[in-house]
């Protein structure tokens, strides 16, 4: 099972909760997957279709509580692809088509013969309560909400089959402060969220508490191991930078004497070479240490730095670009 389907199928088992959020939820439903149609110039229906079982028995539910009516069922495959079972539940009209979508604010016109549903996009009358608004982005993630596997990436998405229902998505999700946008795929617009805090926040605000924890666990193992691979890096960069310098050195001073010898070199710079010569494995602290008195890194290094800068004037001085 996919972890977007993990989603779906732990809010769906959800307790239903007061009217209005039922309604709420519905509204989403149908605003996002469902199909009106107009028979006859006056009797609509309306029809969800959706491959998630689970979902299918979450709506029929919700419809039977706020209407006491019983949508039809219709069970069939899918011959394309993996022959998926499609489940579709129809309202028609007698059973209170019109009243369903005056309830979640959808009209329905018929203009130059073309059929149109028009959405309430303004929903700040219709949703007034905390939970309501939950309820809203829970229906909109179930009727076409995905999220991607956490182990490979970080995406949440929503879409929706016009770009004004999309961007009420965005706007409806961003009153939590989740950066979401909308881009254009095709035939659809899509509402996505792209960072994982903030997929966690969605998560908790539509109740998917557990999922919610199995991202977290994910985010967590994901920062260790990146964290991990950052300090590994960074200490392999610093270790390969102390054996060049280290190399470096070593080949100044052996140049150094061979050229001049050590006798020609102030007392200071002859103690460092002789104990970089003999402790080719040593860092800067440890042949500090060695010198008498002691002498810090910095100045250890500086020492170091002239020996170099010696080198380099005996190749130049003598042609020698070794």
């Amino acid at each position: 099972m996919s972890f977007s389907s993990a989603v779906k199928n732990e809010i769906c088992r959800l307790e239903t909760g007061c009217k209005a959020c039922l309604l709420a939820e519905l509204a989403a439903v149908i605003a996002i997957s469902g199909t009106i149609r107009l028979i006859n110039d006056r009797d609509l229906s309306i029809r969800i279709v959706t491959e998630n079982a689970a979902f299918a028995r979450r709506v029929f539910s919700i419809i039977k509580k706020v209407y006491n009516i019983y949508p039809e069922v219709i069970i069939r495959k899918c011959n394309k692809l993996k022959k998926h079972v499609l489940y579709t539940l129809v309202i028609p009209s007698s059973m209170g088509a019109k009243r369903v979508l005056e309830d979640v604010k959808i009209t329905f016109e018929k203009k130059d013969g073309n059929e149109k549903a028009v959405y309430n996009l303004d929903l700040k009358g219709f949703l007034k309560k905390p939970c309501c608004k939950k309820s809203y982005l829970r229906g909109a993630f179930l009727a076409g909400g995905s999220i991607s596997d956490p182990e490979k990436t970080y995406h949440l998405e929503i879409t929706c089959h016009s770009m004004d229902l999309a961007v009420k998505v965005r706007d409806f999700i961003n009153r939590y402060h989740l950066n979401a946008k909308v881009i254009k795929r095709k035939a659809n617009f899509v509402a996505y969220i792209k960072e994982g805090e903030n997929i966690v926040d969605f998560l908790n605000i539509i109740g998917a508490h557990s999922s919610l924890l199995e991202l977290e666990n994910v985010r967590i193992l994901k920062e260790m191991r990146n964290n991990v691979n950052r300090i590994v890096n960074c200490e392999t960069a610093n270790l390969e930078k102390t054996v060049n310098a280290s190399l470096r050195q070593i080949e100044n001073i052996r140049y150094i004497k061979e050229k001049i010898g050590f006798d020609s070199l102030p007392k200071n710079l002859k103690e460092i070479a002789e104990v970089r010569l003999n402790n080719e494995d040593a860092n800067l602290k440890e042949m500090g240490e060695m010198l008498v008195p002691p002498l810090g890194k910095s100045g250890v290094n500086h020492r170091l730095r002239k020996l170099d800068k010696i080198a380099e004037n005996l190749r130049s001085r003598k042609g020698d670009n070794k």
